[in-house]
């Protein structure tokens, strides 16, 4: 249930992105700017009663438009919930979950079920490997499903503090754009356009990025952790500063400078607000840089050492292993082994 595209929640934070100010919703759209969905994959999945789906736990972000037929999903150790049609959810972590016909019906695993081209790169999913994919749909329930790779490192605060479910409807009152493309998307499935899959998919995008940005900006209140740290002008300038250029060799004295308080009054502020210090943040952040260029890019390990600012590659190593959890040599193998080889290599002698 295929169909490659990119989005950004750069389009998205730019809506509301005014004249730059102090207040703590643009330093949070700065912060916003550099978050991206990468990567996505979509798929049109019908489905005859009963039936239950089974989707395994995946780095990847998980997103679901619930189009006809409604149905339920439950998280592991979770109640059951209900998706009526027009609801959407996005899972930003990939948490394994089941959507149903009804919650006694035994699952089946998503990946085990017959997938039918319907155009390029986006596929239909039925239980029946010899359907076709414009079968009649009237007594079925119909989804769009998807997967979609974040550019958030696993650890980032922001990802960390999402729940492991966000329902669009219950950001709908707090966003205007939410219900709005949730109406754009059921429009599109009852009108059975051409090219309507290949739209869907470009609507799930941007909807993905209003659910979080409407969550950012409205349903977190809490008055401490990164969230409200960012919210705050001073610490939030801090903060916007370390994401924008992670490569920099922050100190505390120049993180003081742009909250423009002592360095004493600044690390107390700091450390009260987010629960860990500057220093430890900041290495955190650099960290996060660095499994991307390691991971995604297959960077020498003694390149993103150096030009994270580090003396040496062991003293970069060490911090890497302790934020992370392993050693980036282990992390670049790893990364280097997934990576199809070419012609060339194949051919190789070894």
């Amino acid at each position: 249930m295929i169909a490659h595209s990119s989005s950004t929640l750069r389009a998205n934070a730019s809506v509301k992105a005014g004249p730059a100010t102090a207040g703590g919703r643009d330093l949070l759209t700065q912060v916003l700017l550099g978050l991206r969905l990468d990567g996505v994959e979509y798929g049109r999945c019908v489905m005859r009663a009963p039936w239950a789906l089974a989707f395994p736990e995946s780095r990847e972000a998980r997103f679901h438009f619930v189009a006809q037929g409604g149905c339920w999903l439950k998280l592991r150790d979770a109640d059951w919930v209900r998706l009526n049609p027009g609801d959407a959810v996005l899972l930003p972590r990939g948490s394994f979950h089941v959507l149903a016909s009804d919650p006694e019906v035994p699952t089946v695993d998503i990946d085990a079920l017959a997938r039918v081209p319907v155009s390029e790169n986006i596929y239909l999913v039925k239980p029946d490997a010899d359907a076709g994919a414009d079968d009649a749909v009237a007594d079925h329930s119909v989804m769009f499903c998807g997967s979609m790779r974040f550019n958030l490192d696993p650890l980032h605060p922001l990802l960390a503090m999402m729940p492991d479910m966000m329902r669009a409807g219950e950001l709908a009152q707090k966003d205007p754009t939410v219900p709005a493309m949730l109406e754009a998307m059921e429009r599109e499935v009852s009108l059975d356009r051409i090219g309507a899959c290949g739209i869907m998919a470009r609507l799930a995008d941007v909807l993905a990025a209003s659910i979080i940005r409407a969550w950012v900006e409205c349903g977190c209140s809490d008055s401490s952790g990164w969230i409200a740290a960012v919210h705050c002008p001073s610490i939030g300038r801090v903060i916007a500063a370390i994401h924008a250029d992670p490569e920099r060799d922050w100190t505390v004295p120049e993180l003081a400078g742009l909250m423009g308080a002592s360095r004493s009054r600044f690390a107390e502020a700091f450390t009260r607000t987010l629960g860990e210090t500057p220093a430890r943040y900041v290495a955190r952040i650099k960290m996060f840089q660095a499994r991307r260029w390691i991971a995604q890019e297959g960077m020498r390990v003694a390149v993103a050492a150096n030009r994270l600012g580090y003396d040496s590659e062991a003293s970069f190593s060490r911090a890497f292993k302790r934020i992370i959890g392993q050693s980036p040599g282990t992390l670049r193998s790893a990364q280097l082994h997934a990576r199809p080889r070419t012609a060339f290599e194949a051919r190789a002698p070894r």
